[in-house]
């Protein structure tokens, strides 16, 4: 009798390994790779995706002393005064909140209207947005995931954007001039950053991961990035910050910050991810330099005569890397 019911113990033992594991793959197949920001989870990011262990990865610590100065237009951010397009959607996928831009319609080209982009600089083309997310610290001393001047502000925000001569945004990532990636930092201040508020106000509507919401407002993007000085800022070429890490991004870094006050980055705080718990420190560790070169525009004119540059100095001539 004993044995018999060792043997059944042991049966219903190995069916229900088996279907944990069964679960667990199907959850995986549905799913696909889900990634940590921990330690030991970012050292495995490069067994499901290699181009994280490339050699042009970002995000990377900016030495402004080690950054090189030129003469480069400034970037043209055309359609940034506009609304965004109608109805935004908020989402939570356990990595980051995310704006996601909805197209225009056929009705909408036809009328002239377009999607915001943005040029120049030493931008290989026009680049138009395709969406805007965000990466936060559990202190106010980090969140942000590129360090300037030994600096890491409490949230760093990007706004994506898909070169233009590429249909959509995941062809685009499959060349080295597919993306353009633009970086704001915010820094603790009493002053709420009024730009923020149109999303902060609505992060509860997405608590936890695979949360999405339809935002009932619009805005523009200068609305966000009101007070920064564009005309001041950082290039250099690397990835994207998370998996799949694709080398295709061109990378601009204003430095100068935007406010955000406690209560707006406590918003962020109360986030939750599925498997991790609390939605914080989602920045990933600062990658190699290498032989990439960093690029610091000079100067504090926007509109900036091209021929007056090129008999200066050609800045198209200036290789990322040497």
């Amino acid at each position: 009798m004993l044995k018999c019911v060792n043997r059944y113990t042991g049966s219903l033992q190995q069916l229900l390994l088996i279907f944990i594991i069964i679960n667990f793959t199907t959850k995986q197949a549905i799913s696909g790779y889900r990634f940590g920001y921990s330690e030991s989870n970012q050292k495995r990011w490069a067994r499901h995706h290699g181009y994280c262990a490339g050699k042009t990865q970002s995000p990377i610590a900016v030495n402004p002393a080690r950054a090189i100065s030129l003469h480069m237009p400034a970037v043209d951010m055309i359609g940034y005064h506009n609304l965004l397009p109608y109805p935004l959607k908020i989402i939570n996928n356990g990595h980051t909140v995310s704006i996601a831009i909805p197209k225009l319609s056929e009705e909408q080209l036809g009328k002239g209207e377009f999607m915001p982009y943005t040029s120049g600089a030493k931008l290989p083309g026009e680049f138009e947005v395709e969406s805007i997310h965000f990466h936060w610290g559990d202190k106010n001393n980090r969140g942000a995931e590129h360090v300037v001047n030994d600096i890491r502000y409490t949230m760093e925000m990007h706004i994506v954007h898909r070169n233009r001569k590429y249909s959509n945004l995941t062809e685009a990532l499959g060349y080295t001039d597919g993306v353009a990636v633009m970086g704001f930092f915010y820094n603790l201040d009493e002053d709420e950053g009024l730009g923020l508020t149109a999303i902060s106000r609505h992060l509860h509507l997405v608590p936890e991961a695979h949360n999405e919401a339809i935002l009932n407002v619009t805005f523009s993007l200068s609305s966000l990035i009101s007070g920064v000085d564009v005309d001041k800022f950082y290039t250099y070429k690397g990835s994207l910050t998370t998996p799949p890490c694709s080398e295709a991004v061109t990378w601009i870094l204003y430095p100068d910050p935007i406010s955000i006050s406690a209560k707006q980055i406590s918003r962020f705080r109360q986030l939750y991810d599925v498997e991790e718990g609390a939605l914080v420190d989602n920045f990933r560790q600062l990658q190699p330099l290498g032989n990439r070169r960093i690029f610091m525009r000079v100067g504090h004119t926007h509109h900036t005569n091209i021929q007056a540059l090129i008999s200066e100095v050609d800045y198209r001539k200036w290789d990322w890397f040497h």
